[in-house]
């Protein structure tokens, strides 16, 4: 089922044409505060990546193609814990926190540099 939700997840991604109007914005922190988040464009670059488009990905999310290889990782890390239980580890959290101070140190630079997608 795991499978089928995430090939489905892609194809929904591959059909989707975003629009760049802040007011059909997923993000709640954008459409109440109308302020960019630390993850702002990483849809629209997941959406890219899913049809191939790397250069437009990384333009939109520089880190868009790490967090998918991550998210695709720990994909196939949950399926093979479902068949062998696992307890979570100090790495993955370790991952985790990593992963948070990249995406607001790269949000705090584009603010700054006034580079965010919108």
């Amino acid at each position: 089922m795991a499978g089928l939700g995430g090939a489905a997840g892609l194809v929904l991604l591959h059909f989707w044409t975003p629009s760049g109007d802040p007011a059909h914005a997923i993000c709640l922190l954008r459409r109440v505060f109308h302020l960019p988040c630390p993850g702002c464009g990483m849809t629209r670059a997941f959406a890219a990546l899913a049809k191939g488009d790397w250069p437009a990905a990384v333009v939109l999310h520089p880190l868009s193609p790490v967090v998918a290889a991550e998210l695709v990782l720990g994909w196939a890390a949950w399926g093979l814990a479902l068949r062998r239980p696992v307890r979570l580890s100090l790495r993955v959290e370790g991952l985790l926190l990593a992963n948070l101070a990249a995406l607001v140190a790269l949000w705090l630079g584009r603010v700054a540099t006034g580079t965010l997608p919108w």
